[in-house]
Protein backbone atom coordinates (compact mmCIF):
# COMPACT_ATOMS: atom_id res chain seq x y z
CA UNK A 1 0.00 0.00 0.00
CA UNK A 2 1.69 3.13 -1.14
CA UNK A 3 3.03 6.21 1.07
CA UNK A 4 1.13 4.50 3.90
CA UNK A 5 -2.10 3.38 2.93
CA UNK A 6 -3.04 2.38 6.76
CA UNK A 7 -5.04 -0.53 6.96
CA UNK A 8 -8.16 -1.36 9.24
CA UNK A 9 -7.74 -2.60 12.51
CA UNK A 10 -10.68 -4.43 13.10
CA UNK A 11 -10.72 -8.06 13.15
CA UNK A 12 -12.40 -9.82 10.94
CA UNK A 13 -14.09 -11.90 13.59
CA UNK A 14 -15.22 -8.81 14.83
CA UNK A 15 -17.04 -7.64 11.58
CA UNK A 16 -18.26 -10.98 10.88
CA UNK A 17 -20.53 -10.82 14.42
CA UNK A 18 -22.37 -7.97 12.25
CA UNK A 19 -26.01 -8.64 11.39
CA UNK A 20 -26.04 -9.83 8.07
CA UNK A 21 -28.96 -6.78 7.21
CA UNK A 22 -25.78 -4.62 7.38
CA UNK A 23 -24.46 -3.31 4.13
CA UNK A 24 -21.06 -1.92 3.45
CA UNK A 25 -22.84 0.66 0.34
CA UNK A 26 -25.68 -1.49 -1.65
CA UNK A 27 -25.23 0.24 -4.60
CA UNK A 28 -24.75 -2.97 -5.92
CA UNK A 29 -28.23 -4.22 -6.05
CA UNK A 30 -29.80 -0.39 -7.37
CA UNK A 31 -27.37 -0.45 -10.18
CA UNK A 32 -28.93 -1.76 -13.59
CA UNK A 33 -27.27 -4.02 -16.01
CA UNK A 34 -25.65 -1.45 -17.71
CA UNK A 35 -24.06 -0.19 -14.57
CA UNK A 36 -21.36 -1.00 -12.20
CA UNK A 37 -20.26 0.39 -9.01
CA UNK A 38 -16.64 0.75 -8.05
CA UNK A 39 -14.81 0.85 -5.09
CA UNK A 40 -11.58 2.38 -5.00
CA UNK A 41 -8.76 3.18 -2.20
CA UNK A 42 -7.24 6.28 -1.38
CA UNK A 43 -4.34 5.98 -3.65
CA UNK A 44 -3.40 9.42 -4.11
CA UNK A 45 -2.77 12.94 -1.08
CA UNK A 46 -6.78 12.73 -0.78
CA UNK A 47 -9.96 11.27 -1.57
CA UNK A 48 -10.55 14.13 -3.88
CA UNK A 49 -7.05 13.67 -5.30
CA UNK A 50 -8.06 9.86 -6.40
CA UNK A 51 -11.60 11.28 -8.10
CA UNK A 52 -9.77 13.89 -9.84
CA UNK A 53 -7.18 10.69 -11.12
CA UNK A 54 -9.94 8.06 -11.48
CA UNK A 55 -13.34 9.79 -13.17
CA UNK A 56 -11.33 10.20 -16.59
CA UNK A 57 -10.72 6.65 -16.90
CA UNK A 58 -14.12 6.09 -15.65
CA UNK A 59 -15.23 7.78 -18.60
CA UNK A 60 -12.90 6.54 -20.86
CA UNK A 61 -14.25 3.12 -20.01
CA UNK A 62 -17.92 4.15 -20.62
CA UNK A 63 -16.90 5.43 -24.29
CA UNK A 64 -15.49 2.31 -24.67
CA UNK A 65 -17.93 0.14 -23.71
CA UNK A 66 -21.05 1.69 -22.89
CA UNK A 67 -20.87 0.52 -19.45
CA UNK A 68 -21.21 3.57 -16.78
CA UNK A 69 -18.92 3.22 -13.32
CA UNK A 70 -20.02 4.82 -10.54
CA UNK A 71 -17.71 5.79 -8.19
CA UNK A 72 -16.74 5.55 -4.54
CA UNK A 73 -13.27 6.27 -3.09
CA UNK A 74 -13.03 4.56 0.59
CA UNK A 75 -10.10 5.74 3.17
CA UNK A 76 -8.20 2.80 4.19
CA UNK A 77 -8.90 3.45 7.48
CA UNK A 78 -12.66 1.75 6.65
CA UNK A 79 -12.24 -0.27 3.95
CA UNK A 80 -11.51 -3.35 5.14
CA UNK A 81 -14.56 -3.26 7.05
CA UNK A 82 -16.54 -1.84 4.24
CA UNK A 83 -15.72 -4.70 2.17
CA UNK A 84 -16.32 -7.45 5.03
CA UNK A 85 -19.82 -5.84 6.18
CA UNK A 86 -20.70 -6.32 2.03
CA UNK A 87 -19.07 -9.58 1.98
CA UNK A 88 -22.19 -10.65 5.42
CA UNK A 89 -24.61 -9.12 4.01
CA UNK A 90 -24.66 -9.71 -0.12
CA UNK A 91 -24.81 -6.26 -1.07
CA UNK A 92 -22.16 -3.91 -1.87
CA UNK A 93 -19.95 -3.13 -5.28
CA UNK A 94 -19.23 -5.30 -8.31
CA UNK A 95 -15.69 -4.35 -8.50
CA UNK A 96 -13.64 -3.43 -5.78
CA UNK A 97 -9.92 -3.03 -4.32
CA UNK A 98 -8.25 -4.98 -2.04
CA UNK A 99 -4.66 -4.30 0.14
CA UNK A 100 -3.41 -7.64 -1.54
CA UNK A 101 -2.46 -8.92 1.95
CA UNK A 102 -6.34 -9.45 2.52
CA UNK A 103 -6.59 -11.56 -0.45
CA UNK A 104 -6.81 -14.73 1.05
CA UNK A 105 -8.75 -13.59 4.27
CA UNK A 106 -11.01 -12.32 1.60
CA UNK A 107 -11.19 -15.60 -0.58
CA UNK A 108 -11.94 -17.49 2.65
CA UNK A 109 -15.39 -15.64 2.48
CA UNK A 110 -16.47 -17.16 -0.61
CA UNK A 111 -17.65 -13.69 -1.52
CA UNK A 112 -14.82 -12.90 -4.20
CA UNK A 113 -15.70 -13.84 -7.83
CA UNK A 114 -12.69 -16.44 -8.42
CA UNK A 115 -10.42 -15.62 -11.73
CA UNK A 116 -10.45 -19.09 -13.30
CA UNK A 117 -8.79 -19.86 -16.15
CA UNK A 118 -11.18 -18.61 -18.52
CA UNK A 119 -11.56 -15.61 -16.07
CA UNK A 120 -7.90 -14.91 -16.13
CA UNK A 121 -7.87 -15.36 -19.83
CA UNK A 122 -10.25 -12.38 -20.46
CA UNK A 123 -7.29 -10.35 -19.04
CA UNK A 124 -4.66 -11.53 -21.03
CA UNK A 125 -3.53 -14.22 -18.59
CA UNK A 126 -1.24 -15.00 -15.84
CA UNK A 127 1.76 -14.07 -17.77
CA UNK A 128 1.39 -10.55 -18.02
CA UNK A 129 2.18 -9.83 -14.47
CA UNK A 130 4.49 -9.88 -11.97
CA UNK A 131 5.04 -13.13 -10.09
CA UNK A 132 5.79 -11.51 -7.09
CA UNK A 133 2.44 -9.54 -7.29
CA UNK A 134 0.47 -12.75 -8.54
CA UNK A 135 1.92 -14.59 -5.57
CA UNK A 136 -0.28 -12.07 -3.61
CA UNK A 137 -3.63 -12.61 -4.78
CA UNK A 138 -5.02 -15.50 -3.19
CA UNK A 139 -4.24 -18.77 -1.58
CA UNK A 140 -1.74 -21.06 -3.02
CA UNK A 141 -3.07 -23.73 -5.22
CA UNK A 142 -6.53 -21.88 -5.47
CA UNK A 143 -7.67 -19.96 -8.33
CA UNK A 144 -6.79 -16.23 -7.85
CA UNK A 145 -9.13 -13.84 -5.77
CA UNK A 146 -8.06 -10.64 -7.44
CA UNK A 147 -5.69 -9.33 -9.86
CA UNK A 148 -2.74 -6.92 -9.21
CA UNK A 149 -3.62 -3.48 -9.98
CA UNK A 150 -1.00 -1.35 -8.38
CA UNK A 151 2.64 -2.48 -7.04
CA UNK A 152 4.91 -0.95 -4.44
CA UNK A 153 7.79 -2.04 -2.39
CA UNK A 154 9.25 -1.25 0.94
CA UNK A 155 12.83 0.95 0.36
CA UNK A 156 15.37 2.83 2.73
CA UNK A 157 15.36 6.39 1.69
CA UNK A 158 18.46 8.27 2.59
CA UNK A 159 18.86 11.92 2.67
CA UNK A 160 22.07 12.94 0.52
CA UNK A 161 23.01 16.23 2.25
CA UNK A 162 22.61 14.79 5.30
CA UNK A 163 25.00 11.92 4.40
CA UNK A 164 27.39 13.91 3.01
CA UNK A 165 27.53 15.80 5.88
CA UNK A 166 28.14 13.09 7.93
CA UNK A 167 31.37 11.80 6.13
CA UNK A 168 29.08 8.75 4.79
CA UNK A 169 29.20 8.66 0.91
CA UNK A 170 26.89 5.38 0.15
CA UNK A 171 23.29 3.89 2.16
CA UNK A 172 23.60 1.53 4.80
CA UNK A 173 23.60 -2.52 3.56
CA UNK A 174 23.46 -4.68 6.76
CA UNK A 175 21.52 -3.69 10.10
CA UNK A 176 24.19 -3.53 11.83
CA UNK A 177 25.63 -0.47 9.58
CA UNK A 178 22.26 1.24 9.22
CA UNK A 179 22.65 1.68 13.28
CA UNK A 180 25.82 2.50 12.97
CA UNK A 181 25.03 5.48 10.38
CA UNK A 182 22.03 6.20 12.63
CA UNK A 183 24.33 7.11 15.39
CA UNK A 184 26.60 9.15 13.13
CA UNK A 185 23.38 10.81 11.78
CA UNK A 186 21.42 11.55 15.14
CA UNK A 187 22.41 15.45 16.47
CA UNK A 188 20.14 17.63 18.31
CA UNK A 189 16.67 17.50 16.93
CA UNK A 190 17.60 15.01 14.18
CA UNK A 191 17.60 11.51 13.99
CA UNK A 192 19.10 8.87 11.98
CA UNK A 193 15.81 7.35 11.13
CA UNK A 194 12.03 8.28 11.02
CA UNK A 195 9.56 5.17 12.04
CA UNK A 196 5.93 5.24 11.42
CA UNK A 197 5.68 3.02 14.75
CA UNK A 198 2.28 3.75 16.20
CA UNK A 199 1.04 2.08 12.50
CA UNK A 200 0.43 -1.53 13.13
CA UNK A 201 0.24 -2.17 9.00
CA UNK A 202 3.82 -0.61 9.12
CA UNK A 203 5.02 -2.24 12.26
CA UNK A 204 3.66 -5.76 10.75
CA UNK A 205 5.28 -5.58 7.43
CA UNK A 206 8.48 -4.69 8.69
CA UNK A 207 8.79 -7.58 11.85
CA UNK A 208 7.24 -9.88 8.45
CA UNK A 209 10.50 -8.91 6.33
CA UNK A 210 12.55 -9.31 9.08
CA UNK A 211 11.68 -12.45 10.12
CA UNK A 212 11.99 -13.97 6.62
CA UNK A 213 15.69 -12.63 7.57
CA UNK A 214 15.68 -14.70 10.14
CA UNK A 215 14.78 -17.56 8.22
CA UNK A 216 11.44 -17.64 9.93
CA UNK A 217 7.59 -17.36 9.58
CA UNK A 218 4.60 -16.61 11.68
CA UNK A 219 2.65 -20.11 10.24
CA UNK A 220 4.52 -23.31 9.63
CA UNK A 221 3.33 -25.28 6.51
CA UNK A 222 0.25 -26.52 8.00
CA UNK A 223 -1.07 -22.70 8.81
CA UNK A 224 -0.84 -23.02 12.20
CA UNK A 225 0.39 -19.59 13.79
CA UNK A 226 4.08 -19.72 15.17
CA UNK A 227 4.16 -15.96 16.71
CA UNK A 228 6.66 -16.41 19.44
CA UNK A 229 9.47 -18.90 17.75
CA UNK A 230 12.91 -17.49 18.20
CA UNK A 231 13.05 -16.39 14.85
CA UNK A 232 10.43 -14.10 15.06
CA UNK A 233 10.89 -12.82 18.07
CA UNK A 234 14.64 -12.06 17.08
CA UNK A 235 13.26 -9.57 14.02
CA UNK A 236 10.65 -7.92 16.06
CA UNK A 237 13.39 -7.12 19.05
CA UNK A 238 15.39 -5.87 16.38
CA UNK A 239 12.91 -3.13 14.94
CA UNK A 240 11.97 -2.21 18.00
CA UNK A 241 15.09 -2.17 19.14
CA UNK A 242 15.44 1.02 16.79
CA UNK A 243 13.81 3.34 18.78
CA UNK A 244 13.92 1.75 22.12
CA UNK A 245 17.87 -0.14 22.10
CA UNK A 246 19.69 1.72 19.33
CA UNK A 247 17.80 5.09 20.23
CA UNK A 248 18.26 6.29 16.24
CA UNK A 249 14.63 6.65 15.94
CA UNK A 250 12.95 9.56 17.62
CA UNK A 251 10.15 8.11 20.80
CA UNK A 252 8.20 10.26 19.63
CA UNK A 253 7.82 8.09 16.45
CA UNK A 254 5.99 5.17 18.60
CA UNK A 255 2.82 7.42 18.25
CA UNK A 256 3.23 8.08 14.22
CA UNK A 257 0.46 6.78 12.38
CA UNK A 258 -0.36 9.27 9.58
CA UNK A 259 2.63 9.22 7.41
CA UNK A 260 4.29 11.35 10.43
CA UNK A 261 7.79 9.99 9.44
CA UNK A 262 7.57 10.94 6.07
CA UNK A 263 7.13 14.00 6.99
CA UNK A 264 9.87 14.25 8.75
CA UNK A 265 12.34 12.92 6.55
CA UNK A 266 11.26 15.52 3.97
CA UNK A 267 12.05 18.30 6.46
CA UNK A 268 15.33 16.84 7.50
CA UNK A 269 14.01 15.90 10.70
CA UNK A 270 15.18 12.37 9.80
CA UNK A 271 18.15 11.37 7.58
CA UNK A 272 16.41 8.08 6.75
CA UNK A 273 13.03 6.40 5.99
CA UNK A 274 11.78 3.00 5.45
CA UNK A 275 8.26 3.31 3.12
CA UNK A 276 6.69 2.32 -0.12
CA UNK A 277 6.66 4.35 -3.03
CA UNK A 278 7.12 7.28 -1.12
CA UNK A 279 7.85 9.84 -4.17
CA UNK A 280 5.08 11.28 -4.64
CA UNK A 281 4.38 11.90 -0.67
CA UNK A 282 7.80 13.42 -0.65
CA UNK A 283 6.95 15.92 -3.46
CA UNK A 284 3.94 16.76 -1.70
CA UNK A 285 6.13 18.24 1.03
CA UNK A 286 8.42 20.42 -1.48
CA UNK A 287 11.75 17.80 -1.46
CA UNK A 288 13.25 17.32 -4.81
CA UNK A 289 13.93 13.80 -6.29
CA UNK A 290 17.78 15.17 -5.93
CA UNK A 291 17.55 15.52 -2.45
CA UNK A 292 17.64 11.96 -1.37
CA UNK A 293 18.49 8.59 -3.35
CA UNK A 294 16.63 5.35 -2.39
CA UNK A 295 18.11 1.81 -1.91
CA UNK A 296 17.10 -1.60 -0.73
CA UNK A 297 15.91 -2.02 2.97
CA UNK A 298 19.47 -3.40 4.68
CA UNK A 299 20.20 -7.70 4.85
CA UNK A 300 21.89 -10.29 6.43
CA UNK A 301 25.81 -9.98 4.75
CA UNK A 302 25.79 -12.66 2.21
CA UNK A 303 22.14 -13.62 2.45
CA UNK A 304 20.51 -15.55 -0.32
CA UNK A 305 17.22 -16.82 -0.57
CA UNK A 306 14.57 -15.82 1.84
CA UNK A 307 17.04 -14.35 4.00
CA UNK A 308 17.55 -11.99 2.01
CA UNK A 309 14.16 -10.33 1.24
CA UNK A 310 13.99 -6.55 1.31
CA UNK A 311 10.30 -6.04 1.58
CA UNK A 312 7.08 -7.51 1.56
CA UNK A 313 5.23 -7.79 -1.83
CA UNK A 314 2.57 -4.59 -1.66
CA UNK A 315 0.17 -3.63 -3.29
CA UNK A 316 -3.67 -3.69 -4.28
CA UNK A 317 -5.89 -5.70 -5.97
CA UNK A 318 -8.83 -5.65 -7.85
CA UNK A 319 -11.56 -8.02 -6.83
CA UNK A 320 -15.42 -8.79 -7.99
CA UNK A 321 -18.03 -9.81 -6.08
CA UNK A 322 -19.72 -12.68 -6.60
CA UNK A 323 -22.99 -10.58 -6.21
CA UNK A 324 -22.41 -8.58 -8.62
CA UNK A 325 -25.47 -8.01 -10.57
CA UNK A 326 -22.98 -7.37 -14.16
CA UNK A 327 -20.94 -9.89 -13.80
CA UNK A 328 -19.61 -9.33 -17.56
CA UNK A 329 -19.22 -5.75 -17.21
CA UNK A 330 -17.03 -6.36 -14.08
CA UNK A 331 -14.63 -8.35 -16.23
CA UNK A 332 -14.11 -5.96 -18.58
CA UNK A 333 -13.69 -3.48 -16.24
CA UNK A 334 -10.60 -5.56 -14.79
CA UNK A 335 -9.24 -5.99 -18.23
CA UNK A 336 -9.66 -2.13 -18.51
CA UNK A 337 -8.22 -1.12 -15.70
CA UNK A 338 -5.48 -4.05 -15.88
CA UNK A 339 -4.79 -3.36 -20.12
CA UNK A 340 -0.99 -1.93 -20.42
CA UNK A 341 -1.59 1.43 -21.26
CA UNK A 342 -4.37 2.02 -18.75
CA UNK A 343 -1.18 0.34 -15.99
CA UNK A 344 0.70 3.01 -17.48
CA UNK A 345 -1.93 5.97 -16.62
CA UNK A 346 -3.04 5.16 -13.14
CA UNK A 347 0.54 3.96 -11.82
CA UNK A 348 2.05 7.08 -13.19
CA UNK A 349 -0.59 9.02 -11.76
CA UNK A 350 -0.08 7.33 -8.34
CA UNK A 351 3.73 6.85 -8.29
CA UNK A 352 3.47 3.16 -8.26
CA UNK A 353 4.45 0.37 -9.89
CA UNK A 354 2.73 -1.27 -13.00
CA UNK A 355 2.28 -5.02 -11.61
CA UNK A 356 1.90 -5.57 -15.66
CA UNK A 357 5.56 -5.89 -16.72
CA UNK A 358 4.43 -4.22 -20.40
CA UNK A 359 3.62 -1.07 -18.60
CA UNK A 360 6.87 -1.14 -16.96
CA UNK A 361 8.73 0.02 -20.44
CA UNK A 362 7.36 3.00 -20.10
CA UNK A 363 10.39 5.70 -19.56
CA UNK A 364 8.05 7.03 -16.64
CA UNK A 365 9.33 3.94 -14.48
CA UNK A 366 12.46 4.11 -14.87
CA UNK A 367 13.37 7.15 -12.42
CA UNK A 368 16.33 6.15 -10.04
CA UNK A 369 13.56 5.12 -6.97
CA UNK A 370 11.17 3.44 -8.84
CA UNK A 371 14.16 1.45 -11.42
CA UNK A 372 15.33 0.55 -7.16
CA UNK A 373 12.14 -0.28 -5.90
CA UNK A 374 11.05 -2.66 -9.03
CA UNK A 375 14.44 -4.30 -8.45
CA UNK A 376 12.87 -5.39 -5.12
CA UNK A 377 9.73 -6.42 -5.81
CA UNK A 378 11.06 -8.37 -8.98
CA UNK A 379 14.11 -9.87 -6.84
CA UNK A 380 13.70 -9.94 -3.08
CA UNK A 381 10.26 -9.47 -1.89
CA UNK A 382 7.81 -11.95 -0.46
CA UNK A 383 4.10 -12.09 0.03
CA UNK A 384 2.32 -12.07 3.51
CA UNK A 385 1.15 -15.11 4.66
CA UNK A 386 -1.67 -15.91 2.56
CA UNK A 387 -3.59 -18.17 4.72
CA UNK A 388 -7.18 -17.43 5.47
CA UNK A 389 -6.72 -15.89 8.94
CA UNK A 390 -4.40 -13.01 7.62
CA UNK A 391 -6.04 -10.40 8.26
CA UNK A 392 -6.45 -10.99 12.02
CA UNK A 393 -2.34 -11.84 12.11
CA UNK A 394 -2.11 -8.37 10.22
CA UNK A 395 -4.16 -6.59 13.55
CA UNK A 396 -2.58 -8.66 16.04
CA UNK A 397 0.95 -8.82 15.60
CA UNK A 398 0.78 -5.12 14.27
CA UNK A 399 -0.55 -3.93 17.37
CA UNK A 400 1.74 -6.09 19.45
CA UNK A 401 4.55 -4.53 17.92
CA UNK A 402 2.66 -1.31 18.15
CA UNK A 403 2.16 -1.71 21.82
CA UNK A 404 5.99 -3.37 22.12
CA UNK A 405 7.20 0.53 20.68
CA UNK A 406 4.80 2.54 22.99
CA UNK A 407 6.58 0.58 26.02
CA UNK A 408 10.69 1.51 24.18
CA UNK A 409 9.43 5.20 24.05
CA UNK A 410 8.43 5.01 27.72
CA UNK A 411 11.96 3.78 28.27
CA UNK A 412 11.29 0.11 28.31
CA UNK A 413 13.44 -1.61 26.17
CA UNK A 414 12.61 -4.81 24.21
CA UNK A 415 14.09 -7.86 25.90
CA UNK A 416 13.11 -11.38 24.64
CA UNK A 417 10.75 -11.83 27.10
CA UNK A 418 9.26 -9.03 26.32
CA UNK A 419 8.89 -9.23 22.90
CA UNK A 420 8.11 -13.25 23.26
CA UNK A 421 5.33 -12.38 25.42
CA UNK A 422 3.46 -9.67 23.34
CA UNK A 423 4.00 -12.18 20.65
CA UNK A 424 2.43 -15.12 22.53
CA UNK A 425 -0.52 -12.86 23.60
CA UNK A 426 -1.07 -12.15 20.25
CA UNK A 427 -0.87 -16.00 19.14
CA UNK A 428 -3.71 -16.72 21.52
CA UNK A 429 -6.19 -13.96 20.32
CA UNK A 430 -6.00 -15.68 16.96
CA UNK A 431 -9.26 -17.82 16.33
CA UNK A 432 -9.39 -21.59 17.07
CA UNK A 433 -9.38 -24.04 14.07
Amino acid sequence: MPARRTAAVTSLAAVLALAATACGGGEGADTGPAALTYWASNQGTSLDNDRQVLEPELKRFEQQTGIKVKLEVVPWSDLLNRILTATTSGQGPDVLNIGNTWSASLQATGALLPFDAAAMEKTGGKDRFLPSALASTGAAGKDPAAVPLYSMAYGLYWNRKLFAEAGIDHPPTTWEDLIADGHRLTAGDRYGLALEGGSPTEDVHHAFTLAKQQGADFFDATGKPTFDGPGTVAAVKRYVGLLGTDRIAAPGNAEYANNQSVTDFATGKAAMLMWQSAGANLASHGMKPEDYAVAPLPAPAGATGDRATASMAAGINLAVLRSSHNTDGALKFVTFMTGTDEQIRLNRAYGSIPPVKDAQNDPAFATPELKTLSDVLRTSAAPLPQVPDESQFETLVGTAVKNLMGAAAAGKPPTDDTVRAELAKAQQQMPAH
